[in-house]
């Protein structure tokens, strides 16, 4: 039996992952699905980095996980990562889905296109609370392109403004993830356009992991929400040893 920690992405809670946790627990596995500090419905929207990091570290402790499995998607990357370099005995694997994987000093806008980056200070400047909604249109053409209409608006309808400051906010790392000596696994989503080919989720950031299992599944960048069951099955290849 294995221990499943789901870490979401930006704009997700940890609900929107429990029907691939469920399906995980369904084959005899503990999953765990915590929101991240900053991404509740009635969090405050000025939350950064370090104190979503710290959000899962406690977690971690507190629910005195050991042997766990760290599956981050997108964002959920940065947490993943810092989890080894800040609990290292409580880790066997990160599991890097469609996630940006980042080197100490570096923060998420060093990974995103220059438009993502205006189109998001525009959005918080906008809305004044520090918080940044994604833009259906973008949702529906580049994040969720696999699934049929009413899967995307039931699925853009649960989600939540994110914290910009998370984006700017650069990591703190002892250890590089190329230098860490976790096992580590990247499942990429082949049919996942949210980043341009210059900014590819994979090979442009599954490269920084420097040794690593490769998994590919054909799908969107939400998976979770287009095909559950995929992604699950996806968790449990890049699992194995």
């Amino acid at each position: 039996m294995a221990t499943y920690v789901l870490v979401h992405g930006a704009w997700h809670s940890g609900k929107e992952l429990e029907p691939v946790a469920a399906l995980l627990r369904a084959e005899g596995h503990e999953a765990f699905t915590p929101t991240v500090k900053g991404n509740g419905l009635h969090d405050r929207k000025n939350t950064g980095l370090d104190e979503a990091i710290q959000s899962i570290e406690e977690f971690l402790v507190e629910s005195d996980l050991a042997d766990a499995v760290m599956v981050g998607h997108s964002y959920g990357g940065m947490i993943i990562t810092a989890m080894a370099d800040r609990v290292r005995d409580r880790i066997r694997r990160l599991i890097y889905w469609n996630a940006f994987v980042p080197n100490d000093g570096e923060c998420v806008n060093d990974m995103l296109p220059a438009d993502y980056i205006a189109l998001f200070a525009y959005i918080a400047a906008q809305r004044g609370d520090g918080g940044i909604a994604l833009p259906v249109s973008i949702w529906q053409q580049a994040f969720i392109n696999d699934a049929d209409p009413d899967t995307a608006t039931r699925a853009y309808q649960s989600l939540n403004p994110h914290p910009i400051r998370t984006l700017s906010d650069r990591i703190s790392l002892r250890t590089n993830p190329n230098r860490m000596d976790v096992p580590k696994s990247y499942i990429n989503c082949t049919d996942d356009v949210s980043l341009p080919r210059d900014h590819s989720w994979h090979p442009h950031l599954s490269q920084k992991l420097g040794l690593f299992r490769l998994i590919q599944v054909p799908g969107s960048h939400e998976l979770c929400f287009s095909n559950p069951a995929l992604l699950a099955q996806a968790i449990l290849d890049a699992d194995r040893d």
